[in-house]
């Protein structure tokens, strides 16, 4: 099948999700191709990756030797993606976090933006099944950058997002330094004092069902750090090259509200 969209999946132990979530991608009203970046999870849902390529033309599986972090496996995804001729990179969660039926308002709102972020706390706080602590150290985390780094965003530790391949080709792969869940704002945060056109919309982000959640001390503390050396990248400043357009209650409402699980 062909698709100007991918949907990049990284996998570590997800074998009771990955097989439902690619068959509701699949599902779609919009065609997309899906990539499972697989890091030698000893469960097996390497294999299960590979069942699924077999039976669906539009899956592609792409196998790396050990687990090198978030950040790792989706820089081999977004090198695959621009090896060939997909438009539109997205990136989520293989836990079912994140929704699938939202990927159609993501691919609209590309049509006019650089980068589109899912966010859990534009309009209001849209997160199911967390505890208070995990919320709040969320909401603080998304505080601090703002703060720190100057981006206008309500969630840049967000990890649903959309890149058009015109603005994934300005990030230096090689160069990329995080690796746990900061990846997530150090790539916006190199394409937002570009001066790209970003763009939040709502989504509902529900905690994982099966597994076990891979958040950890040393991913927080790297975050805690990796933010000043964003704001020493731009030169102290904390503010883009050029006025981008950022997240605002008229143009998240334009994007269309969460889809209905």
């Amino acid at each position: 099948m062909n698709s100007e969209a991918l949907v990049i999946i990284p996998t570590y132990n997800e074998r009771e999700n990955i097989r439902p979530l690619v068959e509701r991608l699949l599902a779609l009203p919009v065609a997309v191709n899906v990539l499972i970046v697989d890091d030698n999870s000893p469960d097996g849902t390497g294999r299960i990756a590979d069942e699924l390529t077999g039976r669906y033309p539009a899956v592609f599986a792409l196998h790396r030797k050990e687990k090198e972090g978030l950040g790792r496996a989706y820089c081999a995804g977004f090198q695959w993606a621009l090896d060939r001729d997909y438009e539109f990179i997205l990136q989520m969660d293989g836990d079912f976090s994140h929704d699938p039926k939202d990927v159609p308002r993501f691919l609209g709102a590309a049509q006019e933006a650089d980068l589109v972020l899912g966010s859990r706390y534009a309009n209001g706080i849209r997160v199911i099944n967390w505890p208070l602590k995990r919320l709040m150290l969320s909401l603080t985390a998304a505080r601090y950058v703002r703060l720190i780094t100057g981006m206008p965003f309500t969630d840049p530790t967000g990890g649903f997002k959309c890149f058009r391949r015109e603005a994934l080709e300005q990030i230096d792969l090689e160069d990329i330094r995080s690796n746990g869940y900061c990846f997530q704002i150090e790539t916006t945060h190199r394409l937002w004092r570009m001066g790209m056109r970003i763009v939040e919309i709502p989504i509902i982000f529900t905690d994982r069902f099966q597994g076990s959640s891979k958040l950890s001390g040393s991913i927080v503390g790297e975050g805690m750090w990796m933010v000043w050396r964003l704001l020493i990248q731009n030169r102290l400043k904390r503010r883009a090259r050029s006025r981008p357009l950022c997240s605002t209650e008229q143009q998240a409402i334009s994007a269309g509200p969460p889809a209905e699980s």
